[in-house]
């Protein structure tokens, strides 16, 4: 078909189509997920080499969700965000998962997100015991 450019009906390395599919930025992250036990295909840890086909299904860890999609079709290239999204469907309650949990996180953030850089210094934690001493003024 002409405007299937880079559209296979083949198999692909699962790296390159969670690239292709716009789910990491860079190939090289969509590897490193996967070395880290991150993505599934078919109920099974899979490497980045891992061919996938046209049907698979792959559970995705990321952030604090999980995603789990169906392929419904490959690509070689990475093109636009509409495209990518034909590559694959997303399972209903997966997606009704994710959310409720945008949902939670918008009503009640998380109160370790308020902190900017993370847990306090022992510098920091001196100073936050010094703000709650006592006053040398005298209250009446």
């Amino acid at each position: 078909m002409p405007g299937d450019a880079g559209l296979s009906t083949e198999r692909l390395r699962l790296d390159k189509w969670l690239w292709a599919a716009r789910m990491f930025k860079t190939r090289a992250l969509a590897a490193e997920a996967a070395d880290q036990g991150r993505v599934a295909v078919n109920g099974t840890a899979a490497k980045p080499s891992r061919e996938v086909r046209v049907g698979d299904r792959i559970d995705l860890r990321r952030g604090d969700g999980t995603m789990r999609l169906t392929v419904r079709a490959l690509s070689r290239v990475r093109g636009p965000a509409s495209q990518a999204q034909q590559l694959y469907a997303e399972d209903p309650a997966s997606l009704a998962a994710r959310l409720a949990q945008a949902e939670q996180a918008r009503i009640a953030r998380e109160p370790a997100r308020a902190i900017p850089h993370g847990r306090p210094t022992k510098r920091d934690r001196r100073q936050l015991v010094a703000w709650d001493r006592w006053s040398a003024v005298a209250e009446d």
